[in-house]
């Protein structure tokens, strides 16, 4: 299928906060960007959604391509839409949140990750993108009451 638009319009991204417990401290799941921009960087794992997926599939796959986790509830945290989120181009970024089992979860690096790590919520480190944003909403959305 080819689409061609007469006015620029923006991609789509999504972006997956994964939280889990290790002993009585909570961790984000992180990674370490393998290309530019950022490259070095740590982010919250993600990506462009393709064209023949979902939202829902996309970021599925972005989780499990960067990082090995599967099989993850995700929950819709919201969407982040600044106009210089991305040096590449205007995006739009859907986001959830899990949380997972740390000792389910087998989480390498792969694809464009070229690390993956957890870290405590009080020792993150400075995030790619807009992504230390992302992560402030996911935190407040954890410690809501249920």
């Amino acid at each position: 299928m080819s689409y061609i638009y007469s006015y620029p319009h923006m991609a789509v991204t999504v972006d997956i906060v994964v939280f889990a417990q290790f002993d009585k401290t909570t961790k984000a799941l992180l990674i370490r960007r393998g290309k530019p921009p950022f490259e070095g960087a740590w982010a919250i794992p993600g990506g462009f959604v393709d064209m023949n997926e979902t939202i829902i599939e996309a970021a599925e796959r972005e989780l499990a391509e960067e990082t090995g986790a599967k099989g993850l509830a995700l929950n819709y945290l919201g969407y982040f839409d600044s106009i210089d989120r991305d040096p590449r181009e205007r995006t739009l970024s859907i986001v959830f949140w899990s949380m997972g089992d740390a000792a389910e979860l087998n989480i390498r690096a792969a694809d464009d990750a070229s690390d993956a790590n957890w870290f405590a919520l009080d020792r993150l480190p400075n995030l790619a993108f807009d992504h230390g944003n992302i992560m402030k909403a996911a935190v407040s959305e954890l410690e809501q009451p249920s």
